[in-house]
C-alpha cells in the first residue's frame, strides 16, 4: 500500500477494543472462546495492513537499512546517531510491511545528507590550505589580513609558517628561528663580557708593568730642572698604573659583571617556553590527525552506503508484488505483536548510541580548531615577550657599552692628569740654569790660566 493513501488513522487501543467487543459477540452466539480467537485474530490482521501501520513498518526499516538521520549538525547535515534496529529473527523485512519506495527514499536522504558534507569539505579545501597540520587561507582565495602591530615587522606577524631547514630536507618552525635568535642573542652577550673580561686583564697587567717600571732606576742621576721633569716622568707611571686599576676594577663591576649576570637562567626559561609552544604544536597536529581519522572514516561510509543504496535498488527491481503478498500472509498474530511492542519500546526510550562518523568528524574539527587558537595565542604572546627581551637585552647592553667608554673618558682624563705636571716641568727645562747650578756645584775655580813669562 502507497504511503500517501488516504484511509482514516484509527487508534491501535480503539480499533482493538471495538474488534474485541466484537469478539464477545461472537463468543456469546457460538457458546465458546473461538469467536474471541477469531476476532482478535481478524483485529490484528486488519490493523497489521491498515495505512497507519504500513507507514509505520515502512518508517522504522527505512531507518534500519540507513539508521535514524535525526541528528543535526552543521549547515544542515543530518547523520545517524543510533545503530541500525533489526526487525525480530523470524519475521523478514518484506513481512513488516516493507514498502519500498519508503526504504529507497530514507537510505537516499541519508546519503544526500552525508554528501552534503562533500560540497563543504570542497570549498574548504578551496580557501585553506593546511601546512604541517597548520591551516592557512588559500593563497588564490587568500582575504588581505591586517598586521597585528603594522609598521613595526613585529615577531608577532611574520613567523607563523615554516621555513626549510638550509642543513637538512626538514623544516624549522617560525618560532623555533625566534628561539635561536634569543639563545644566539644570549651567547654574543657571554661573549662580548669574555672580551671586556681579557680587556680588564690587560689593564691589570699594564697596570702591574707601570708600577713596576716606575720604581726602575734608570736615569735617577739626572741633575737639574731636567732631573726634575725626569722624575715626574716616572712618578706619572706610578700614578698612570693607580688609574689603570682603578679602571679594571670598575670594568668588572660595572660592565663584566652585569653581562655575565644578566639573564643567568635565560637559557633554561627559553627551553620551557619551546617545550611548552612544542606541546602545543604536537596538540596540533593530534588534533589534525584525528581529523584526517574522522574523515576517512565518514568517506568510507559513505561509500558503504553508496554500496548499500545501489545493492537496494537491485533487490527491489528483483521483488515482485506477488512475492509480497506471499510473504503477508506467513505473518502470524505473536510474531507481529512481538515486533510492535518491540519497536514501540525502542522507538519511546531511546537509549545510548555511537557516535557516527560525520558527528566524530564535527568534533574533531571543533578540538582541531581550538587546539590552534590555543596555539595562536600562546604563539602571539610568546612572540611578543621575545621581542621585548630582545628589546631590553640590546638596550642593556648599549648602555654599559656606554658606561664602558664612560670609563675610558675617565681614565684617559686621569692619565692627563698624572701627564700635566709633567708637561709643565718639561716647560721649565732651561739648559742655562741648568749649567749654572751644575757649575755652581762642581765648580773647580775660575782664575783662568795664563802665558809662562821667561
Amino acid at each position: 500500500m502507497a504511503r500517501g493513501s488516504a484511509s482514516p488513522r484509527v487508534s491501535l487501543s480503539r480499533y482493538c477494543k471495538s474488534r474485541t467487543e466484537a469478539g464477545g459477540k461472537a463468543r456469546r452466539r457460538t457458546g465458546s472462546a473461538a469467536g474471541s480467537r477469531q476476532a482478535t485474530c481478524s483485529c490484528w490482521r486488519s490493523l497489521e495492513w491498515s495505512p497507519l501501520r504500513l507507514e509505520r513498518k515502512a518508517r522504522q526499516l527505512s531507518f534500519h537499512l540507513a539508521g535514524r538521520a535525526t541528528c543535526p549538525l552543521r549547515d544542515g547535515v543530518t547523520m545517524s546517531t543510533r545503530p541500525p534496529m533489526r526487525p525480530p529473527g523470524n519475521v523478514p523485512a518484506v513481512l513488516l510491511g516493507f514498502q519500498p519506495a519508503l526504504a529507497l527514499t530514507g537510505a537516499l536522504c541519508l546519503q544526500q545528507n552525508l554528501g552534503s558534507l562533500s560540497p563543504g569539505k570542497k570549498q574548504s579545501k578551496e580557501n585553506t590550505i593546511t601546512i604541517n597540520c597548520v591551516t592557512f587561507p588559500h593563497p588564490d582565495t587568500m582575504p588581505e589580513q591586517q598586521l597585528l602591530k603594522p609598521t613595526e615587522w613585529s615577531y608577532c606577524d611574520y613567523f607563523w609558517a615554516d621555513k626549510k631547514d638550509p642543513q637538512g630536507n626538514g623544516t624549522v618552525a617560525g618560532f623555533e628561528l625566534l628561539l635561536q635568535k634569543q639563545l644566539k642573542g644570549k651567547q654574543m652577550q657571554k661573549e662580548m663580557s669574555e672580551f671586556v673580561r681579557e680587556r680588564i686583564k690587560i689593564e691589570e697587567e699594564y697596570a702591574k708593568n707601570l708600577a713596576k717600571l716606575s720604581q726602575n732606576s734608570l736615569a735617577a742621576q739626572e741633575e737639574g730642572s731636567l732631573g726634575e721633569a725626569w722624575a715626574q716622568v716616572k712618578k706619572s707611571l706610578a700614578d698612570e698604573a693607580e688609574v689603570h686599576l682603578k679602571f679594571s676594577a670598575k670594568l668588572h663591576s660595572e660592565v663584566e659583571k652585569p653581562l655575565m649576570n644578566f639573564r643567568e637562567n635565560f637559557k633554561k626559561d627559553m627551553k620551557k617556553c619551546d617545550h611548552h609552544i612544542a606541546d602545543l604544536r604536537k596538540q596540533l597536529a593530534s588534533r589534525y590527525a584525528s581529523v584526517e581519522k574522522a574523515r576517512k572514516a565518514l568517506t568510507e561510509r559513505q561509500r558503504d552506503l553508496e554500496m548499500k543504496t545501489q545493492q537496494l535498488e537491485i533487490k527491489l527491481s528483483n521483488k515482485t508484488e506477488e512475492d509480497i503478498k506471499k510473504a503477508r500472509r506467513k505473518s502470524t498474530q505473536a510474531d507481529l505483536f512481538c515486533y510492535e511492542r518491540k519497536w514501540y519500546r525502542r522507538s519511546s526510550f531511546p537509549t545510548a548510541h555511537p557516535v557516527s562518523p560525520g558527528d566524530d568528524l564535527m568534533r574533531c574539527v571543533d578540538l582541531y580548531n581550538q587546539a590552534q587558537s590555543k596555539w595562536f595565542e600562546e604563539m602571539v604572546t610568546t612572540t611578543l615577550e621575545l621581542e621585548r627581551l630582545e628589546v631590553e637585552r640590546v638596550e642593556m647592553i648599549r648602555q654599559h657599552l656606554c658606561q664602558y667608554t664612560q670609563l675610558r673618558h675617565e681614565t684617559d682624563m686621569f692619565n692627563q692628569s698624572t701627564v700635566e705636571p709633567v708637561d709643565q716641568l718639561l716647560r721649565k727645562v732651561d739648559p742655562a740654569k741648568d749649567r749654572e747650578l751644575w757649575v755652581r756645584e762642581h765648580k773647580t775655580g775660575n782664575i783662568r790660566p795664563v802665558d809662562m813669562e821667561i
